[in-house]
């Protein structure tokens, strides 16, 4: 079963991505944030990260960066709920351009997360 490492700080939204997961056959992970994201990673590499942008521990474009650099061949998912007032598309564009293979506006449905964690198993 693929891996999927889900990175948020709010433990409610860890705890629905995970539900609709592993009721899809995945097998997740969790971290609170960017450094326990890469921690994680670091002890078990996973097959898809999906990454929260705004965590006030490392925020997700900081975290991506990271991932970029150590391990060039990771497949990172940007989401982010943040107000249109900051930019929402931007968060996610910028995220694309720092490495990110996708992203997801929270709130999605449960078939837009299936979707996009699918497309990045497959490749």
């Amino acid at each position: 079963m693929p891996l999927v490492l889900v990175v948020d700080d709010e433990a409610q939204v860890r705890a629905v991505i995970r539900d609709a997961l592993e009721k899809a056959g995945y097998t997740v992970d969790e971290a609170r944030g960017g450094k326990e994201g890469l921690d994680r990673y670091r002890i078990k590499p996973a097959d898809v990260v999906l990454m929260d942008i705004l965590m006030p521990d490392q925020d997700g474009l900081e975290s991506i960066l990271a991932f970029r650099r150590e391990f060039p061949s990771s497949r990172v998912i940007a989401m982010t709920g943040g107000s249109d007032m900051i930019g929402v598309l931007n968060f996610l564009e910028v995220a694309k351009m720092m490495g990110a293979c996708g992203a997801l506006q929270k709130p999605f449905d449960k078939q837009a997360l299936l979707d996009v964690i699918a497309a990045e198993v497959m490749v």
